[in-house]
């Protein structure tokens, strides 16, 4: 499809800089399947699911992945940032470095150069190869929990950019910016329909029936990448690593077979859901890698209902709705939400999406 079909303006006065406070007070725009429109907010959601339905959340926890550093070869030295985006060892990530003209193959780059501390006040890495589009493979000189420790003293939380150019991250963003179930680390950027969830509300969905699971999946900074090409077929997804439980399959599978529906909160939980449920619509107990990229015409075979915040035009999130609800449904929804003062993005408002059958 041309990717054209999913653009759409957007003015920049409806990107949120900060998330609404109590997270649960954000505004929630129900679509049905028939296109109908309904403000709401996030405090209604266990009115509008049934006992019996079960919410799927991502439990993955955001690291400090947005590090500064400064490239030495020789003489010479050239200021490089790099945000991580997927571990595949326990001293390696793939990041992308920003600009990354500035570096070769074989480069060494000194990390927490701008006034943090770390293990003599430095961490330091090697170019070990270079790909498309400023992404690289770095060797770090720590591995495993050093290396974690290292990053929790010389990173930043790596905002969206969106935010990021128009703010510095700051101690907010550390709580802001992670979900309040957040317990496995290795996520870049945040599955961000959680972060509307509070204890309170947790409560509330618990008095009226509602199952809650969790699945693993670490969201890497390629989330924000734009969609470069004309046709969606010729756009390239980045991996992300996650995992489902045998005993949350098991579990999802019985809200399936009792007439129940599977909730994805976010747009990671549906991808990773979608990756480990076969053609049969038996979800199974699932870990590695998937790229899995979702346009129109896709068959969802998991997930029933969609909690998700706004999107970027030309996205593949917004083209991932767009397959859920239908596009034409989602561009109403969207100029709705603008029209209606919705907050967009990472820190805006949510959506409730009921999937529109093929």
């Amino acid at each position: 499809m041309k990717v054209d079909l999913f653009d759409f303006d957007l003015p920049d006065e409806r990107i949120a800089l900060r998330p609404a406070e109590p997270r649960d007070s954000s505004r929630l725009l129900v679509v049905r399947p028939d296109g109908a429109l309904d403000d709401r907010s996030v405090r209604d959601l266990p009115g509008l699911l049934s006992p019996g339905d079960a919410l799927v959340f991502n439990d993955t926890k955001v690291i400090p992945a947005q590090l500064r550093g400064i490239r030495r070869r020789g003489e010479a030295s050239a200021h490089v940032d790099a945000t991580l985006h997927m571990r595949v060892a326990p001293d390696r990530w793939l990041a992308f470095l920003r600009p990354g003209k500035r570096v070769a193959e074989g480069d060494r780059i000194s990390f927490g150069h701008d006034g943090n501390a770390c293990f003599l006040g430095k961490l330091d890495a090697t170019v070990v190869e270079k790909r498309e589009a400023g992404e690289a493979l770095l060797a770090f000189d720590l591995s495993g929990a050093f290396l974690d420790e290292a990053l929790h003293a010389v990173g930043h939380i790596p905002l969206p950019p969106y935010i990021a150019s128009k703010r510095d991250d700051d101690a907010r963003d550390l709580t802001d910016y992670q979900t309040v179930y957040a317990r496995e680390e290795g996520a870049v950027a945040a599955p961000t329909a959680g972060l509307h969830f509070t204890p309170e509300l947790f409560a509330a969905l618990d008095k009226a029936g509602i199952e809650r699971h969790f699945v693993t999946l670490h969201v890497g900074a390629g989330t924000f990448l734009p969609v470069k090409a004309d046709d969606t077929a010729d756009h390239k997804m980045h991996a992300e690593t996650g995992t489902v439980s045998a005993g949350t399959a098991a579990a999802l599978n019985a809200v399936h077979a009792r007439g129940g529906r599977v909730v994805a909160v976010g747009t990671t939980s549906l991808r990773l859901l979608e990756s480990a449920t076969g053609e049969d619509g038996v979800v199974r107990e699932w870990s590695g890698a998937t790229s899995i990229f979702i346009t129109p015409g896709y068959r969802f075979r998991a997930v029933d209902v969609l909690m998700t915040n706004f999107h970027l035009p030309r996205s593949t999130l917004f083209m991932l709705v767009s397959a859920f609800s239908g596009l034409d449904t989602m561009r109403a929804a969207y100029a709705h939400a603008i029209e209606s003062s919705y907050r967009f993005y990472s820190y805006g408002d949510a959506g409730l999406l009921f999937r529109k059958e093929a």
